[in-house]
C-alpha cells in the first residue's frame, strides 16, 4: 500500500516513513504543504499522514483542497493539543487526528484501523452499486443513470427497479413484486403491478433503443440484457 506523510519536521518525517516502511509500506514524504498537496492530487495514495501546520499550505488548508475532489483517508499529525483544534480538523475532513508527541505503536495502530475501514466502506460501495448493460442504479446514493443520462424516479419506482435489478435475469411474478415493493398482497387479478412496470419502462427503456424489462407471459417479468 502507498502512503504519502506531509510533515515540515525532516527528523519526524524520517522516523514515521523508516517505521512504515519497516511494517511493508511504500511511503513519499513532502516537506511542505504545496509538495504535499500537488502529490495526494496526482497519485493515489490508499492513505496521507497530513502535519496540521505547514508551510505554504497549512493542514487544514491542504485538506480542505483535497477535499473538493477526493475522498483519500486523511490522519492529521498535528502538536495542536486543544479539544477545539480536533474537532476543526475533524469538521473539515480528516479521519483521525494524532496529537505529538506520539507513541509510533498507537499511530500505526490507528492508521491499520482507519486502512480497514476504509475497505469495508468501498466494498459496501461496490455491493451498492448495481448495473446491468448501459444501466446502473447506486442504491445508496438512491440515483439511477442509463448512458450516462439521470433517470428521475419515484421511491416506488426506485424500489421496483431496484428488485430487478438485485434479481436481474430471473422471472418475478406479480404477487412477488408486490409482496417485496409494496410489502402486500394484490389480487392476481389487479392491473396495479402492470400499471407500475408501465411506467417505468416509459423511463428505463423507452427512450433508450434498447429494453432492458421484459414481459414472460403468464409468468411475471425480468429485467436482462438480450441480444438484438
Amino acid at each position: 500500500m502507498k502512503l504519502l506523510v506531509i510533515e515540515d519536521e525532516i527528523k519526524l518525517a524520517d522516523y514515521v516513513r523508516k517505521g512504515l516502511q519497516e511494517e511493508g509500506y511504500a511511503v513519499d514524504i513532502a516537506y511542505n504543504g504545496i509538495d504535499g498537496l500537488y502529490l495526494a492530487m496526482e497519485v493515489d495514495y490508499d492513505l496521507i499522514v497530513l502535519d496540521g501546520m505547514l508551510p505554504g499550505i497549512d493542514g487544514l488548508g491542504l485538506l480542505a483542497a483535497l477535499r473538493q475532489s477526493k475522498r483519500t483517508p486523511v490522519v492529521m499529525l498535528t502538536a495542536r493539543v486543544k479539544v477545539e483544534d480536533r474537532v476543526r480538523g475533524l469538521q473539515s475532513g480528516a479521519d483521525d487526528y494524532i496529537v505529538k508527541p506520539f507513541a509510533f505503536s498507537e499511530f500505526s495502530a490507528r492508521i491499520q484501523a482507519l486502512l480497514r475501514r476504509t475497505r469495508s466502506s468501498m466494498k459496501q460501495e461496490q455491493e451498492a452499486v448495481l448495473q446491468v448493460d448501459d444501466l446502473e442504479v447506486d442504491l445508496l446514493g438512491r440515483n439511477a443513470t442509463r448512458q450516462g443520462r439521470k433517470i428521475l424516479l419515484t421511491a416506488q419506482e426506485f424500489g421496483l427497479l431496484s428488485l430487478l435489478l438485485r434479481r436481474q435475469g430471473q422471472v418475478l411474478s406479480r404477487s412477488e413484486i408486490a409482496a417485496q415493493v409494496w410489502d402486500m398482497n394484490f389480487d392476481s387479478n389487479t392491473n396495479v403491478i402492470d400499471a407500475a412496470v408501465r411506467r417505468l419502462r416509459t423511463k428505463v427503456d423507452a427512450p433508450f433503443p434498447k429494453p432492458l424489462i421484459h414481459t414472460v407471459r403468464g409468468m411475471g417479468y425480468v429485467l436482462e440484457a438480450r441480444d438484438a
